[in-house]
């Protein structure tokens, strides 16, 4: 495979990367991304948190549309940019791995010094007790709840969602948490909810002992994720972005490469 010559010089040139990912890294392990290469919206922006928290019809809809969206979801497998940045960690070449996906197909590929700055889907979390269940062993409870439904199949949407959009939702069941009634929610950060401080603070920690960032499938958008390239740059510390169409940061970065991620990493491979 040959190599993008500036880079591979990027990353060998530098023995300590802070990696930042985005959509555009699964999106061929086959699930959607939000936003098209202007950054704009492809579809409806995704739950809200305040309305999930506060309405029983916004938590219908999102189980409806989860149980269908998360059967493919919770089958997909690592491509090979989550390969590549696994062998750039597994040569000691990665400080850390960032994530903004919830997929854990990086964990998959076999990184090991991730973290899931917007959560992981294959929990749910009580939003009362804080008790945490398997996704699989919820998934189950709704499908026993909500027979009728498993028979439909939609569109996937991203992170295990589907387009159900014409679907009449008042009848779904959602199950309550079984220790204590509570609401059950994906353990994942929802729009208007905030990154725990302490998931911040390390990465931050980390990102300081970088001497590169290498920013893979992420348009930077949310401010989430777009605060450590601010970081990076306030630090001195050069940015390269592998992306297809704009991203938040362009200003900020040495190097931009518009190519797919599994093709601009594949020379690690």
């Amino acid at each position: 495979m040959d190599r993008p010559p500036l880079l591979a010089d990027f990353i060998d040139r530098h023995r300590r990367l802070f990696v930042l990912t985005g959509a555009g890294v699964s999106t061929n392990s086959g699930i959607p991304d939000y936003r098209d290469s202007h950054g704009n919206w492809k579809r409806t922006q995704p739950v809200n948190f305040q309305a999930f928290m506060g309405e029983e019809r916004t938590r219908q809809r999102y189980w409806a549309r989860s149980l269908i969206g998360w059967r493919r979801f919770g089958q997909a497998v690592p491509n090979d940019a989550h390969h590549a940045l696994a062998k750039l960690e597994s040569n000691g070449r990665c400080e850390l791995l960032l994530t903004q996906n919830v997929d854990r197909l990086h964990q998959s590929a076999g990184s090991r010094r991730v973290i899931d700055l917007h959560g992981r889907l294959d929990l749910v979390r009580c939003m009362g007790c804080g008790l945490k269940i398997p996704r699989a062993e919820f998934q189950d409870r709704l499908g026993r709840s909500n027979g009728d439904w498993l028979a439909l199949d939609a569109a996937d949407a991203p992170d295990g969602d589907a387009d159900l959009e014409h679907a009449d939702f008042a009848s779904f069941k959602v199950p309550a948490c079984e220790a204590c009634g509570g609401v059950l929610k994906p353990d994942v950060v929802f729009f208007g909810e905030n990154v725990p401080r302490d998931v911040v603070a390390t990465a931050q920690h980390h990102l300081a002992q970088a001497d590169a960032m290498l920013i893979a499938g992420s348009s930077l958008m949310v401010y989430s994720g777009f605060r450590f390239v601010k970081q990076a740059a306030e630090n001195k510390i050069p940015i390269a972005a592998i992306n297809l169409g704009r991203t938040r940061a362009d200003d900020l970065l040495a190097l931009k490469v518009e190519e797919r991620c599994e093709a601009a990493l594949a020379f690690l491979l």
